[in-house]
């Protein structure tokens, strides 16, 4: 049987990939427009796409089903998005730096959790 604090933190972990799912397909031609903005190609398909990496990895973690193919699928959302969407590194306005250097690392942080996850998985 699994232990309360582990079913409490993939329920945490499993609905906040799921949440930014559901933020991707309700707020689809604003977050492709912000996409573009970053030279993103086809924003809106990779938008959609990147929306279904998050749900399916979402749900896997949550429900604890084919946690492989889940784990692989944020670490295919995270590791792009990460470097694309927030790269700090290049931003002049001191705000704006601070903003995407929070998201940067927040997401350092989401791979790091999938890499914990991943490690019970593969042993």
């Amino acid at each position: 049987m699994e232990s309360p604090i582990l079913l409490i933190g993939r329920i945490l972990f499993g609905g906040y990939f799921l949440f930014g799912a559901f933020n991707h397909f309700r707020n689809l031609p604003m977050m492709a427009g912000y996409a573009q903005s970053k030279g993103v190609p086809s924003s809106k398909l990779a938008v959609a796409g990147s929306g279904l990496l998050l749900a399916l990895g979402g749900l896997s973690v949550l429900f604890n089903v084919f946690p492989l193919a889940g784990l692989t699928s944020l670490i295919l959302f995270l590791v792009p998005v990460t470097f694309i969407m927030h790269p700090f590194w290049k931003i002049q306005d001191p705000m704006a730096k601070m903003g995407e250097m929070v998201n940067f690392t927040k997401n350092l942080a989401l791979l790091g959790a999938v890499a914990m996850f991943l490690a019970s998985v593969i042993g």
